[in-house]
């Protein structure tokens, strides 16, 4: 009770992280079936899962919708801010600057998801047929892709989560290069038009996008694939599909794309398994994030809706399910219920670790740090070493 008492968070965070495994989800499922791939799994370098506290967290920030993670942030800043200024006691000086620090931990950890290089998952598939595809990538050419984010960097990135091959769809840049290695860069483009992204596939000639550019019906006359649709020109459904579209982008890994709600998912599935179309997942990196939310399992035997499967995180496809002001619980809850069982002893251990750390009672003077926890477990081993002493008495007699 005491211990308790003392460390009620880590003891709580334990008690979910055991919890969620009652509820889990798969790391990836089939976009289309809702069930996990029976020929891919997702594969976690031993780096990835000795920091699984680290990466699981940055990843959770890394799939969040846009809407919620404004709703993320404003919730989590407020909290941390509350916390610092109310708890520890001392001056209010230093309460502030408590308060101050705790405000800025979650920008920090969204700014680190974004930057900071780490291990990754790898999506690795059992059938050698099959071609690991991204189609819809960018590289520092597009007006808002990283600065420095080279072709080179582009093949790296894919290559280290498990593809085989991504198309290049820079912003109104026709790409008509050839990169084979790490993984091969296939040519096109994404062109804007008309309050629409249309990304073309394969050689592609530049175009005068003026005459696309006026009204639905022009744009229509440029159709390739659709990012956002389901945002700007849901009605025009209908209207696409007789214009001769090609196929639909179900998951987009894009901050702004990702909150999808599945019952739209479902309605343009059913179209496109009505008419024969392909549908395609897309990561959108543009060289901000160290992970993508979705691979393509391209078959070259199969045609229209059967040539291409989405496989995707499952944390990144409910971010459609929930509503935005939900997110400061709702996304730690989906990134536990992600968990392997080999991250949930991670997190377990690290959690120990850092109890074991704090219950270490320090001597007077003694300065904090882990010299305190290692120094205490080596008197405890050699305490445990010791020849216990016998007592033994003389009698004197005279």
């Amino acid at each position: 009770m005491n211990l308790l008492r003392r460390h009620p968070i880590a003891l709580a965070l334990v008690a979910l992280v055991l919890l969620s495994a009652f509820a889990s989800l798969p790391a990836v499922v089939d976009a289309v079936s809702g069930t996990p791939p029976p020929d891919a799994d997702l594969v976690r370098p031993a780096a990835y899962t000795l920091t699984a506290p680290l990466s699981n967290v940055l990843d959770a920030l890394t799939f969040l919708s846009l809407e919620r993670a404004r709703a993320f942030l404003i919730v989590w800043v407020a909290i941390l801010a509350v916390w610092g200024l109310a708890g520890g006691g001392g001056s209010l000086r230093r309460r502030l600057v408590r308060a101050a620090l705790g405000a800025l931990i979650v920008p920090l950890c969204g700014v680190a998801a974004v930057v900071l290089p780490r291990p990754v998952p790898k999506l690795v598939a059992s059938d050698s047929t099959l071609t690991v595809i991204d189609y819809h990538a960018h590289t520092a050419a597009s007006h808002d892709g990283r600065r420095g984010w080279t072709l080179e960097d582009l093949a790296a990135w894919h290559a280290a989560q498990g593809f085989d091959a991504s198309y290049v769809t820079d912003h109104n840049i026709v790409f008509n290069g050839a990169i084979d290695a790490p993984i091969r860069l296939l040519p096109g483009v994404e062109w804007s038009v008309y309050q629409q992204h249309v990304v073309a596939l394969g050689a592609v000639t530049p175009i005068d996008r003026a005459p696309y550019n006026r009204d639905t019906r022009g744009m229509l006359a440029l159709f390739g694939e659709l990012p956002e649709y389901w945002r700007n020109h849901w009605d025009d459904l209908p209207a696409f599909v007789q214009a001769g579209v090609d196929g639909f982008e179900i998951v987009n890994c894009a901050p702004k794309a990702l909150g999808f709600p599945a019952p739209a998912r479902r309605r343009v599935l059913e179209l496109a398994a009505g008419h024969d179309l392909l549908v395609v997942g897309a990561s959108d990196n543009h060289g901000w994030g160290q992970v993508t939310c979705v691979w393509n399992l391209s078959s070259p035997s199969a045609h229209g809706f059967r040539a291409n499967r989405v496989v995707a995180r499952s944390i990144a496809l409910a971010q459609g399910d929930w509503q935005p002001w939900t997110a400061a619980y709702t996304q730690p809850w989906l990134m536990l219920q992600s968990l392997s069982w080999s991250e949930r002893s991670s997190w377990i251990t690290w959690i120990l670790v850092i109890l074991i750390y704090r219950s270490v009672p320090r001597r007077e003077g003694d300065a904090g740090g882990i010299g305190i926890l290692a120094r205490s477990l080596s008197l405890k081993i050699l305490k445990l070493g010791r020849p216990k002493k016998v007592s033994t008495s003389s009698v004197i007699t005279g």
